[in-house]
């Protein structure tokens, strides 16, 4: 493995944590003995093409430092090359390092992990989600979730994580349960009032509600999770527990299991690690071992 490696990294995450946080990263990397280069852009398309063309130049590894959002950029670059991946988490939600085992918001810490983990070999492959020719890495959601997030992203405060908070509130107050059909590994159909759906590689989104909690990111499979027709009353009995993955286990809410999955609702938009995928219908496949990445 070559002892240049470079960091991938998105200045603005987290309110300009990800331009901060590279710093330390990088410093743990090069007491280790490694050349790091550093890579941005000037917008996400740029960046890509600049992570691409390092792999492609036979970098040693790539190492996202930012967020979700970053993550899922740098699996772009990165997944099916054999390149190793790793994560700097840096951003508000980080759901994708949770899943990895890295530390948040210890840069450091996570630089140190990660360069013992290229000097030692230490590496494996994950599973990936595909949608078309895009790739995720924790999870796809869809019904109220992601209505949540459109709402989010149009709004301009409060910052973070709480917005998300504000705009889930808006959205209850509007929301009603809507049809879906649920298609599993081409065959079994699920036709069913759902108020979300949410299809986990990883366990969790939205800055650690374990929507998935188990999702096995080697087991060649996508946790699904279906909350079914409820009134808001008990939407917001049950919303809370999804920090601790207890939801699951409210009569309304069902888990399936399958390597491929099509979604179909009307007025439907999928988010995939946090990130616009598009209108449904849409099909995610659970790709085995699509990505090689180091860390614990």
């Amino acid at each position: 493995m070559t002892s240049e490696i470079t960091l991938f990294v998105n200045p603005t995450a987290g309110g300009g944590r990800g331009a901060r946080a590279a710093r330390p990263a990088a410093s743990a990397l090069r007491d280790a003995g490694f050349q790091v280069r550093t890579v941005t852009g000037d917008d996400p398309t740029d960046a890509l093409s600049r992570a691409r063309a390092a792999v492609e130049e036979g970098t040693g590894a790539l190492i996202a430092v930012g967020g979700d959002g970053m993550a899922h950029l740098a699996l772009q670059a990165v997944v099916g090359t054999g390149t190793p991946f790793g994560l700097v988490a840096a951003g508000t939600g980080n759901d994708f390092a949770r899943a990895l085992g890295m530390p948040l918001r210890e840069p450091a810490t996570a630089g140190r992990m990660i360069a013992d983990a290229l000097r030692s070999g230490r590496v494996r492959d994950i599973d990936l989600g595909r949608i078309g020719d895009r790739w995720f890495g924790a999870v796809l959601a869809s019904g109220f979730d992601s209505r949540v997030n459109d709402r989010g992203n149009r709004m301009r405060a409060p910052l973070g994580r709480f917005k998300y908070d504000v705009a889930m509130l808006a959205e209850l107050a509007a929301f009603r349960p809507l049809p879906y059909r649920i298609t599993l590994d081409g065959g079994e159909v699920h036709e069913v009032e759902a108020t979300l759906v949410a299809v986990g590689n990883g366990p969790s989104y939205g800055g650690g509600m374990r929507i998935c909690p188990g999702a096995d990111l080697t087991d060649g499979l996508f946790d699904i999770t279906v909350v079914g027709e409820c009134s808001r009353a008990t939407l917001l009995k049950v919303f809370p527990r999804v920090y601790r993955g207890t939801h699951v286990d409210h009569p309304v809410v069902t888990v399936l299991r399958a390597a491929s999955v099509e979604l179909v609702a009307e007025d439907v938009t999928g988010y995939a690690d946090g990130e616009l995928v598009g209108p449904l219908p849409l099909t995610a496949t659970c790709v085995p071992g699509a990505v090689r990445v180091v860390g614990p």
